[in-house]
C-alpha cells in the first residue's frame, strides 16, 4: 500500500511511512528539549499520543506511557493547562 512503507517516497510526492513519520517526531521533540535544556538533563516520563488512520476512513487514537495511570492523568493535566496556556 503506497505511503505505509517505512523509508521516505521515492518521488517525493507521498507522505512517508508511519514508521518514519512517528520517528522524525521524536527527532524533532529531541531538538526541542536539547535547545531548551542544553545538553545536562535526562528523559523522565514519556507519553506518547498517536492520531492512527485506517485506509477505510477509521480513526483512533493511541495512547501508550510506561507508568502508573494517575501519574500519566497528571502528567496529562499538566500538558492540557501547558497547551491552554500557549493559547492565550
Amino acid at each position: 500500500m503506497a505511503g505505509l512503507g517505512d523509508g521516505p517516497p521515492e518521488d517525493g510526492n507521498e507522505e512517508p511511512g508511519p514508521r518514519a513519520k512517528l520517528m522524525q517526531e521524536v527527532a524533532d521533540q529531541m531538538d526541542a528539549i536539547e535547545t531548551d535544556f542544553g545538553d545536562d538533563y535526562e528523559i523522565g516520563r514519556v507519553i506518547t499520543i498517536v492520531e492512527v488512520k485506517t485506509p477505510d476512513g477509521e480513526v483512533g487514537v493511541r495512547v501508550r506511557s510506561g507508568m502508573y495511570p494517575w501519574v500519566a492523568m497528571g502528567m496529562l493535566e499538566f500538558a492540557k493547562k501547558t497547551v491552554e496556556a500557549q493559547l492565550g
